[in-house]
């Protein structure tokens, strides 16, 4: 299975203990936003509902996805993610967006 590295914003990296800004995880093909994220949440079970609704599986608000420096937050989540994200070259990175006024 291939290896997927994964950047999380802070709040998700506490919730798993990580050390580190990126973590990786291995998903099945095709490499998808939707398998990626059902790889990382069967890894880290504390994850399920902070990025996707429990019920509806959408994109929880101020939640953002990058891919080569290009937010592919509303391509479809069943797109094959992109080559370089594909071979470990570049990460998958989840963003957390900051509203206020």
């Amino acid at each position: 299975m291939p290896t997927i590295r994964l950047e999380l914003p802070h709040h998700l990296r506490n919730l798993i203990g990580a050390t580190t800004h990126e973590t990786t995880i291995e998903v099945e093909a095709p490499i998808t936003l939707t398998r990626t994220l059902d790889a990382l949440e069967a890894r880290y079970p504390q994850l399920r509902g902070t990025i996707r609704d429990h019920v509806t599986q959408q994109r929880r608000p101020f939640l953002r996805f990058f891919a080569n420096e290009q937010d592919i937050t509303h391509q479809s989540p069943d797109a094959e993610l992109p080559t370089t994200v594909l071979n470990a070259t570049e990460p998958l990175i989840i963003l957390g967006a900051i509203a206020g006024g």
